[in-house]
């Protein structure tokens, strides 16, 4: 029995080292038609390396990744690597090509795929009579110009056994392609996607390129065509396909994905399914009707449904593994046909030159003059012009279906494939010598609005700014770039709307304007999402989310969404404001600590979150270091630029997620002096209008030095017979918060914001005369006090501490307060072994910065008051 197995074991090991193991000698690299796999590997790593070290060159001359991988493959090819003794016969054999091509090909029908889900009618209908205009007038001339020149090409290079108007079809195709992924790259790396020319260039290359497929369908049908009769039907064969899948195919899936539920919350799998079998459907059809199968799957992307954001999700899930792995393979496949040592003589370079020259100057020219004519700059058509110049892959697919078909030789394939890779590589430098950024103008295309409650119509920018006597704001712009911030700024939002329960002035509303921010990446995914702002502003979660809150609060929300580039993102948030006419900015900002319950030190902690004090270790090197780092940069800038008072949410812990009527909070504000202070009492008052809000406001000091009282000016206060002066106290002085004395800005003297400070804490802090009731109402629920200490931030920070869980309120700056908080601040920070929060105190202010160190706050709010530079 025991040596019945010895023998089933050695004969089982004799067998496997017979197939070719590392064990046994046998050449890895040999292509079996049983087991075509390992080859296939080695192949496909060359390929990608090749591919990700030239890009890594070619990166730094913001090339699009296309042109590394079209140069990788010809290099791989016989033009370089292929020259090497026994480089081709290992590592491409013509044993291993058709496996080789299946795979290249199924991804190429995968990426035309993704192609057509890009061709979306709103990017065609984006000043649609200047993209149509701009390119049929191309096509037309780059056809003519290519039919030109393919009559000496004909005759020098093809010969009598290939109809001259066949090849005279496929040069002018190949002339008049624009290549719409390539200029979507291109425009995605230069961020030009939300500018004027982005717009126009990516709605002529995506009617051009509608076009031209249909010119290739029309070709290949003649081409296949075995007499007078065929191609006119395979034409009409091909027309009343694509009937087919427009109207009833398209329908259907839209139905399909209703049923499915893929257009509420992506494609499913059984959807994602059938998608594939239409795709493969579609190729297999054209194919078989003598028709390319790449216009078949083009089709399928083409009527894929767009509700719901539904081919952005399909997009996503295919587009990685396609552009990084399938479409080098089909580059390389180009490649090894593309001999660019066949361009050996002056007459071959001669006519490869006039392909280059000719095709540029007739895109280049037409396209800038027809732009120019529509109405845009020089400078704007000659970029418009050059962006219409890239070729990429569109082109080398119709190259490689004439090389197939014969038409085209080895020798002009490659003259044509150099034309392709010198035109794409040449797009970005001209893109950047004429549009440079500070010449760029942004479209108000990807920025779009809809009212959740109400009618847009009724409402008004200038509205809001009949005279109020309260100082209570009621536009607002709440501001979304994570969902990680979603629940902090519904909780803001919530505080800082005025209660329900106290009537507003007559001819004021509340309004929200809800405005989400998405970064436009170096990904062709972003170009589509541009495209459906109309779609994700009913999708978006974030969005969703806020829109409920609008009705479950009765409040007319506005609801905004734009995809800018990251450093862009400021001014779109200025803009928005100045458009929708808001008085205050809520911002989150969370601070970059770790995040922990401590319920051991003191009973007071139970209730809040403890933000620990190590601050510094999430702004060393690592990813959430850099996130929290970016993102406090986003900010600074925002609250550097902003010409309009803003309120900055940090951290918001448990005790604070429930802000109804029948919830209790406490305020603490201590007021140091300056213009962002006096604006964060006129906040608290507005969050003291809630019964359920209470707060405790203390003048804070510096002992050692004459008491504030003596450094403040006589106050003469108003008569009680001066009806104007009962009415608007001094609401109505040309200030930058509501209520401060003329001029006060941090131009001003140390005397004059002493000054503001005294009137307004005079008048809030023991109010005698004639105020409205909503403000007597507030003054109520605030308890006001004084309070002089040699170290007056500790002092706060104590009170704080003895409190019942409490919301912290504070200005950011206070350059013109009442002291200096750098030194104290720096005390505090090394005592809760904190060092280096100069990104953090930049961001926040002195005061913010201690009460986050400390962790005795739930929350804390920082005010600053518009058109203050805090630098």
């Amino acid at each position: 029995m025991h040596k019945f197995f010895d023998a089933l074991i050695f004969r089982s090991w004799r067998e496997a080292t017979g197939q070719g193991g590392l064990l046994s000698g046998v050449d890895l690299t040999a292509s079996t038609t049983s087991n075509p796999l390992r080859l296939w590997i080695i192949q496909m790593g060359m390929i990608v390396m090749m591919g990700q070290l030239l890009s890594l060159g070619l990166g730094k001359i913001k090339q699009p990744k296309v042109v590394a991988e079209i140069l990788g493959g010809i290099l791989l090819g016989p033009t370089a690597m292929g020259r090497i003794p026994g480089f081709t016969k290992h590592i491409f054999p013509a044993q291993s090509l058709p496996y080789f091509s299946l795979a290249a090909n199924i991804g190429i029908y995968l990426f035309l795929f993704i192609v057509g889900l890009k061709v979306d009618a709103n990017i065609i209908t984006r000043n649609a009579r200047s993209s149509l205009l701009i390119a049929l007038s191309t096509m037309i001339l780059s056809f003519g110009l290519g039919a030109a020149i393919s009559v000496p090409l004909y005759h020098n290079f093809i010969g009598s056994p290939v109809e001259f108007t066949y090849f005279m079809l496929f040069t002018g195709v190949s002339f008049s392609i624009t290549s719409f992924p390539v200029l979507c790259r291109i425009l995605t790396a230069l961020k030009l996607l939300d500018t004027t020319v982005g717009v126009v260039g990516l709605s002529a290359s995506a009617s051009n390129d509608i076009v031209c497929w249909s010119l290739l369908a029309l070709s290949m049908a003649l081409i296949s065509g075995t007499s007078g009769l065929t191609a006119p039907w395979i034409l009409l064969t091909c027309v009343a396909f694509t009937a087919f899948l427009i109207w009833p195919v398209r329908i259907a899936l839209l139905w399909f994905a209703r049923f499915t539920g893929s257009l509420e919350d992506g494609p499913t799998i059984f959807f994602m399914v059938v998608t594939l079998i239409v795709l493969w459907a579609c190729a297999f059809f054209t194919d078989i009707v003598g028709i390319s199968a790449n216009f078949g799957v083009f089709l399928a992307g083409v009527i894929v449904p767009r509700e719901g954001a539904l081919a952005i999700s399909i997009t996503k899930r295919l587009e990685d593994t396609v552009i990084t792995i399938f479409l080098p393979l089909y580059f390389t496949l180009s490649g090894l046909s593309t001999d660019l040592g066949l361009i050996n003589n002056g007459i071959t370079w001669g006519f490869t030159i006039a392909i280059i020259c000719l095709d540029f100057a007739g895109k280049f020219g037409v396209c800038t003059i027809t732009a120019r004519v529509s109405g845009m700059s020089w400078r704007e058509s000659s970029t418009v012009g050059s962006l219409m110049c890239c070729k990429g892959p569109v082109e080398l697919i119709i190259l490689n279906i004439g090389l197939s078909t014969g038409i085209l030789t080895q020798r002009v394939f490659s003259m044509f494939v150099l034309e392709a890779l010198v035109l794409t590589f040449i797009t970005t430098p001209l893109v950047s010598i004429f549009y440079p950024p500070e010449r760029q103008v942004r479209a108000l295309a990807v920025d779009v609005s809809r009212w959740s409650t109400g009618d847009r119509d009724e409402y008004r920018i200038g509205d809001h700014q009949s005279p109020m006597t309260e100082p209570w704001r009621s536009h607002f712009t709440v501001v979304l770039d994570k969902f990680d911030h979603m629940s902090g700024m519904l909780v803001a939002t919530q505080l800082a709307l005025p209660s329900p329960l106290v009537p507003s002035p007559q001819g004021t509303e509340i309004c929200v304007n809800a405005l989400r921010l998405i970064e436009i990446s170096d990904r062709n995914l972003d170009i589509m999402k541009s495209s459906a702002v109309d779609t994700l502003i009913h999708s978006d979660p974030i969005l969703d989310a806020f829109r409920t809150f609008g009705k479950l609060n009765d409040i007319r929300v506005s609801l905004s969404l734009s995809i800018v580039p990251h450093e862009d993102m400021s001014k779109t948030i200025s803009d928005h404001v100045t458009r929708h006419g808001s008085e205050l900015i809520l911002l989150q900002w969370l601070p970059p600590s770790s995040i922990s319950e401590d319920t051991t030190e003191d009973p007071y902690r139970s209730h809040r979150t403890r933000i620990e004090p190590n601050l510094p270790e999430a702004f060393s090197c690592g990813p959430t270091g850099t996130a929290a780092t970016i993102h406090s940069q986003f900010v600074h800038k925002i609250l550097a630029e902003s010409n309009t008072d803003v309120a900055l949410f940090i951290d918001p812990g448990t005790s604070l997620s429930c802000t109804g009527p029948g919830s209790v909070h406490h305020i603490f504000f201590p007021f140091f002096g300056g213009p962002d202070d006096r604006l964060a009492l006129e906040f608290v008052m507005q969050l003291c209008t809630n019964p359920g809000i209470s707060a405790t406001a203390v003048r804070m000091s510096k002992s050692g030095a004459e008491r504030v009282a003596a450094q403040w000016p006589s106050i003469v206060r108003p008569e009680e017979d001066s009806n104007e002066t009962r009415e608007s106290g001094y609401h109505e002085m040309p200030i930058q918060s509501t209520v401060v004395i003329p001029n006060i800005s941090y131009g001003q003297t140390r005397f004059e914001s002493d000054t503001a400070d005294a009137i307004l804490w005079e008048q809030y802090a023991h109010s005698s005369y004639d105020i409205r009731p909503s403000i007597r109402a507030a003054l109520s629920r605030i308890t006001f006090s004084e309070q002089s200490s040699s170290m007056p931030l500790h002092a706060a920070i104590q009170q704080v501490s003895t409190r019942k869980p409490v919301l912290v309120v504070v200005g950011r700056s206070h350059r013109t307060g009442s002291g200096d908080l750098t030194q104290e601040l720096e005390n505090i920070l090394k005592e809760q072994g904190s060092v280096g929060q100069d990104d953090s105190r930049n961001t926040i202010g002195d005061a913010a910065t201690a009460f986050v160190a400390s962790g005795y706050a739930n929350a804390v709010v920082v005010l600053q008051a518009a058109n203050v530079s805090t630098n």
